[in-house]
């Protein structure tokens, strides 16, 4: 049953068909069964199956949006009761009072929340490489990486262990991850999704995003969450789209955008090959392709070094063993359990608070981190322009596809560029989608699109659209399947 899409299963679990007790049975067999990957970091089997008993139980549930689906939430986003790790020692045994907006409106909508997966220490890392529970596996070849940071989502939506799953971007941690493992994932525009309950890492780039093995999955999860939140003030009053009845639009006249100077240089053969080919697709279906400039998002990668570093050494100056998470024991001054307490920090997290206290320095401050905020002003507004002449700009989601576990440990630049396609949409807060085109040398290919901000619908729309023209989407990597 679990093969089948969030839309096939809610309407057969609304009409009676299947029951939510034996979908969300197979769903926790599949987890179980797919445990060598280190999706998940917390599975609880009897709260999912109560929950899917009451949705059996009561015909009016059994109408929500979402009515029996099971979804994993990436172990970041706060869960009331269920515990909430952010994959890091530090919050090892920390269990939410509370749940995060997204949580309430899933299962207000009837969702069946199954566990909680893993990803990189508070969401820091593109390789999902960075848990303090062990790195998560591709089901396409367990010896690679899922991309990260949100890794444990794509795995169980690609292994079909769940239809649909959410993450958090910061960077491009659920884009990159749905390439690297041939699904669909989805970033809203800043603001479109409450962060209320997501674990802060840089607050002027997270945002929640949805991963789906279809586009009108992912439509439909935004569906739910997406809104205004008053907890969040950072989130829009702006009027939602009908983002699933954009699944059903037609590609003709689709204006696409080309930035070709940005994949000159380290874009794998086989992956532009699969970019090239998605391309010519959209043009016999009446889509108009152009080349456009981008030219400042050739520094994207940099800026955002310097912004994300500094917000992280922000916001986990909390966790300092007094007000938030584990203290340490052992300590024999306060100094001392300072120091204990925040070594149980992973070395990328250490990394990155100590580049971003760096930047925020005194004699530095100007020179770095107010700099980098320039270019990002200057970044938004070449998307602007953009979007002046064309509804959606194309380029691949990652310029590699999956790398071998361990092969980019050692070089943290490597690793921060395998993002390089992703970061300038946080950076300028703008919604981007990626959607398989194809496979190079075995492992999948993502075809990002990008939008305006609160296009949400126009990505629906041309990304369904270039899937009904494929067939990569809904692809199983070829394990033992349930």
């Amino acid at each position: 049953m679990t093969d089948r899409t969030a839309v096939e299963l809610r309407r057969a679990i609304a009409a009676g068909e299947i029951s939510a007790g034996d979908v969300c049975a197979e769903s926790l067999d599949r987890i179980e069964r797919r445990a060598p990957l280190n999706a998940f970091i917390t599975v609880d089997p009897e709260r999912a199956r109560a929950r899917a008993a009451m949705i059996d139980a009561d015909p009016e549930a059994r109408q929500g949006l979402l009515a029996g689906v099971p979804i994993a939430v990436k172990d970041n986003i706060c869960t009331k009761g269920l515990r909430t790790t952010a994959a890091s020692r530090t919050l090892e045994a920390h269990v939410p009072l509370y749940d995060a907006t997204v949580i309430e409106r899933l299962e207000a909508a009837g969702a069946v929340i199954v566990g909680k997966t893993n990803c990189d220490e508070f969401a820091m890392g593109s390789s999902s490489e960075h848990s303090a529970f062990g790195p998560v596996r591709n089901p396409w070849d367990p010896s690679r990486i899922p991309g990260g940071s949100s890794g444990g989502s794509a795995v169980a939506v690609a292994s079909r262990a769940v239809p649909i799953a959410l993450g958090s971007e910061t960077g491009g941690s659920v884009r990159q991850p749905a390439a690297l493992c041939g699904i669909v994932g989805l970033k809203p525009t800043y603001g479109r999704v409450s962060r209320f309950g997501l674990i802060a890492f840089a607050s002027s780039l997270d945002q929640v995003g949805t991963f789906g093995a279809t586009v009108r999955d992912v439509a439909l999860c935004m569906t739910v969450i997406a809104g205004r939140d008053p907890r969040d003030a950072t989130s829009s009053s702006v009027p939602l789209g009908d983002y699933v009845a954009a699944t059903e639009q037609p590609v003709r006249g689709l204006r696409v955008g080309v930035p070709r100077t940005l994949m000159v240089d380290g874009v794998d053969d086989g992956v532009r090959r699969a970019f090239d080919e998605s391309l010519e697709v959209l043009r016999s279906e009446g889509a108009e392709i152009s080349d456009i400039d981008l030219p400042r998002s050739r520094y994207a990668t940099s800026t955002y070094a310097i912004i994300v570093t500094a917000e992280a050494s922000s916001n986990l100056s909390r966790y300092d063993g007094v007000r938030y998470g584990t203290r340490a024991t052992g300590a024999d001054t306060l100094a001392d359990m300072y120091a204990r307490t925040r070594g149980l920090f992973g070395d990328e997290v250490k990394r990155r608070i100590m580049l971003g206290t760096y930047v925020l320095s005194a004699g530095y401050y100007d020179a770095y981190y107010v700099t980098a905020q320039k270019v990002r002003g200057a970044i938004r507004q070449d998307y602007e322009r953009a979007f002046e002449a064309v509804d959606v700009i194309a380029t691949p989601t990652s310029p590699t596809t999956a790398f071998r576990l361990g092969e980019k440990l050692e070089d943290p630049v490597q690793m921060y560029l395998a993002d390089f396609f992703t970061v300038s949409a946080n950076l300028a807060g703008i919604p981007a989608i990626s959607v398989p085109c194809g496979f190079a040398d075995g492992l999948p290919v993502g075809l990002q699109l990008t939008a305006a901000p609160w296009g949400e619908e126009m990505l629906c729309r041309a990304a369904a659209a270039y899937e009904r023209l494929t067939p990569w989407s809904g692809m199983i990597p070829p394990m033992p399947r349930a």
